[in-house]
């Protein structure tokens, strides 16, 4: 396996879903209010759940320490989950977003 076999996919999912959105799609989501307002609500239901499955105290889910940076903040979470759960989210809202017009138009 690669080094920070975790690390490198999580950072590419993020830049891969930015990318698509100011190229391709632009909807405009990261301009949005509720954008923002989405993912301030999801990092708080994600900081807790998160937290409690990957406290180091007595984790649930385990990582491999040479597929990830080791930076973990708050309560044990590693960073890499914040990214790769940011870009599932952006990346399920950004082709809502996208939809929206042609659902709009039938």
């Amino acid at each position: 396996m690669i080094p920070w076999g975790y690390t490198l996919p999580a950072v590419a999912a993020m830049i891969v879903v930015v990318a698509f959105e100011l190229a391709v799609l632009k909807t405009g989501l990261f301009r949005k209010l509720a954008y923002w307002l989405t993912m301030t609500i999801v990092t708080g239901f994600q900081i807790p759940v998160d937290g409690w499955l990957t406290k180091l105290s007595a984790p649930i889910v385990l990582y491999a320490p040479e597929h990830i940076t080791g930076w973990r903040f708050p309560w044990d979470i590693p960073v890499e989950d914040f990214l790769f759960g940011y870009a599932l989210v952006t990346a399920v809202l950004l082709l809502w977003e996208r939809a929206r017009p042609r659902e709009a138009a039938r």
